[in-house]
């Protein structure tokens, strides 16, 4: 058989994260000639310019789409994915792939799905079903869904949503989640190796801090955020906690929670040390030892339970995602987050938390997705028009 053409688009840290174990299987597959394609946050050099991540992993770039030009807001946004189904739209038609993978539900990568649809691309799509009340991403995510051929949810309850939107039993893989593959399988850092690769000492309690806007629902990021770190203000007692803070990512007003990290940091000197960006080794290492993490990233409901790491879930963002025992959720607001953090760093929940079962434990999930790419690839008439699956979800 004639190896496949299979195009993996990234965009972000924190996706290319998760994609990192897939992307470097795939490499060592005779079956698939690989196509990389960066965009996004990986080309802004306010975002930390994270290809260099990318590069430092050995791993070859078919293509660099930068794509945010158009500034920040609603507007800016929209700019952004009409330019950037655009560029992706003439780089699938000059390139032809026989398929693409795209992972989550970020607007680049909505963009970048719809692009492929409309080149006739096939798609495979890891992370559907999820569903996350407080941000565009979740229609995005559910887009991205009626467009793929192959889908790849993290857990049995994300792929009964999947058929329950109409999509055939048979292309839908409950394979578990890459983030709690990478936890499982990832070698971790020392708590010293890690502060000195930092430059923070983190030999005493922490919380890993990450906030990023909330996209639906119309409330201020900037103010969220100011009402987080009057909370933070007013945490430690006898036991002083330390900050590590990974900056937001670039939704609208991501920048503008960024100026207002840097400048706390700035008035905390020794307690408090802000990154763009910690890389997938250095961020799953610094949620080992966390006291807490803390914000509203979906690795503080996803992949905590795999380490039993309490977590404070703030605002919306994530609202509609399985929480476990470790997770507890309030609102965006000073009072409420201080109660949530103090009860966060307590003994008594840290015990509670340690027992946390996590439900995105799938084993080798990126060996698997692999292997039905693979699977998939070959048959005859992969990709061929989809029809509208009308029976049951189990």
């Amino acid at each position: 058989m004639e190896p496949k053409t299979l195009a993996v688009v990234t965009g972000t840290r924190a996706e290319y994260g998760l994609l990192r174990p897939v992307i470097l299987k795939l490499l060592k597959q005779e079956d698939f000639i690989l196509k990389v394609i960066v965009t996004g946050a990986h080309l802004a050099p306010e975002y930390g310019n994270t290809v260099q991540e990318i590069e430092a992993d050995g791993v070859p770039i078919a293509a660099r789409i930068p794509i945010l030009k158009f500034g920040t807001g609603p507007l800016a946004t929209a700019d952004t994915v009409a330019y950037t189904i655009q560029q992706f739209s003439r780089w699938f038609w000059e390139n032809r792939p026989d398929a693409v993978l795209v992972l989550g539900d970020r607007y680049e990568i909505f963009a970048a799905a719809q692009a492929a649809a409309m080149t006739g691309v096939p798609i495979a799509h890891i992370s559907g079903g999820d569903v996350t009340l407080g941000a565009a991403d979740d229609y995005y995510r559910h887009c991205i869904t009626k467009m793929a051929h192959l889908h790849f949810p993290s857990c049995a309850e994300y792929a009964r949503r999947v058929v329950r939107m109409g999509e055939a039993p048979d292309t839908v893989f409950n394979v578990g989640g890459l983030g709690d593959e990478n936890i499982r399988t990832m070698p971790k850092m020392s708590r010293a190796e890690l502060s000195e690769s930092l430059g923070f000492d983190l030999s005493g309690p922490f919380a890993l801090v990450t906030f990023h806007p909330e996209t639906a629902g119309g409330a201020s990021p900037t103010d969220q955020v100011a009402e987080l770190l009057a909370a933070m203000d007013r945490v430690g007692g006898e036991t002083p906690v330390r900050w590590l803070i990974t900056k937001a990512n670039a939704d609208a007003g991501g920048l503008a929670i960024n100026q207002l990290l840097d400048a706390w940091v700035e008035q905390h000197p020794g307690k408090a040390i802000a990154f763009t960006s910690l890389g997938v080794k250095r961020y799953l290492s610094a949620m080992q030892y966390a006291a807490a993490v803390v914000g509203n990233s979906s690795s503080g409901v996803v992949e905590t339970p795999t380490f039993g790491v309490p977590a404070v879930n703030i605002g919306q963002r994530q609202a509609g995602r399985i929480l476990c025992d470790n997770v507890i959720c309030c609102e965006a607001e000073r009072q409420a987050i201080e109660t949530a953090l103090q009860t966060a760093l307590s003994p008594a929940f840290a015990a509670k938390a340690r027992g946390t079962v996590s439900p995105y434990n799938g084993g080798d999930t990126s060996g698997r997705i692999v292997e039905i790419l693979r699977r998939q690839l070959a048959q005859p008439g992969f990709g061929g028009p989809k029809g509208f699956y009308d029976g049951p979800a189990e």
